[in-house]
């Protein structure tokens, strides 16, 4: 099965790939899946099977995504450089340390990296799956794995995950639309479980409209939440840094007191 970033950007479409999985899974039948390289272009490619997978695991809400590689796991530093690294046997995934350590760990082979794995557990981690990084030349690892053996390393996911509707919302590797947010805004967002409100932005860049999916970022470029926002690229320009009251006066109309409402954004 090949599938697109446009596929699981979609909604109608990633329910489509969804009920085909699900079919074929329900029939004994394993899916081999990779990213449809023939129609794709850097800016709506996936990018790498390690996201990939992740991306496939939400789909599925799968308990479990194995990442194979030419290492035996995540290590605390770089083993073909440090002898005093040592295997991590377990972690929790999302954790910012854990990505610090692999940011100096890369595979021989594939674009990916011990980066892109642990990032692609963390991605796991949003509808429950936890991920094993384990050394695809073990023999019969899959098949070790599934029978309870500690392979590698297995990062846990949090007891908490996301509903689908915002496992979708996160699931989108690119979005066309970045929002600059103030410290208050992502306060707001963070911290108290509010609705993005225009007076909380101060830039908006790329391009959009009502409906799509923008990235919210702070003020030092990290993004921080994903949403569907209520006004496009240019009405969002002229309203942002106001209050929601004085959305009507400068459009001449008003659609939502918010920019994206908290129903139909997820923290990243």
């Amino acid at each position: 099965i090949l599938l697109t970033h446009e596929d699981l950007a979609d909604r109608r479409r990633y329910l489509n790939a969804r009920s085909t999985l699900m079919t074929l899974l329900g029939l004994s039948v394993i899916p081999i899946i990779n990213e449809n390289d023939t129609v794709t272009t850097d800016e709506i490619k996936v990018g790498d099977n390690d996201t990939l997978g992740a991306l496939v695991t939400n789909l599925i809400e799968a308990d479990v995504l194995v990442l194979l590689t030419d290492q035996q796991g995540l290590h605390t530093g770089d083993p073909r450089k440090d002898a005093a690294a040592t295997l991590l046997r377990r972690g929790r995934a999302g954790d910012a340390a854990l990505e610090a350590i692999a940011g100096g760990a890369g595979s021989q082979h594939g674009q990916g990296g011990m980066l892109t794995k642990v990032l692609a557990a963390k991605r796991a981690a949003r509808s429950g799956a936890s991920t094993v990084i384990a050394d695809g030349r073990e023999p019969d690892v899959l098949t070790r794995l599934a029978a309870g053996e500690v392979i590698g390393t297995e990062l846990i996911a949090e007891a908490m995950t996301l509903a689908a509707r915002k496992q979708w919302l996160a699931n989108h590797v690119r979005v066309e639309g970045r929002l600059t947010l103030d410290p208050g805004a992502v306060r707001a967002l963070t911290r108290e479980g509010k609705s993005l409100l225009p007076i909380g932005v101060s830039a908006c860049h790329g391009r959009f409209e009502r409906g799509e999916i923008v990235g919210c970022f702070d003020i030092d470029g990290r993004e921080i939440a994903r949403g569907l926002i209520n006004y496009s690229v240019s009405e969002t320009q002229r309203i942002l840094g106001k209050p929601s009251s004085e959305i009507e006066s400068t459009l001449g109309y008003v659609d939502e007191r918010e920019l994206i409402h908290r129903d139909n954004l997820v923290l990243l």
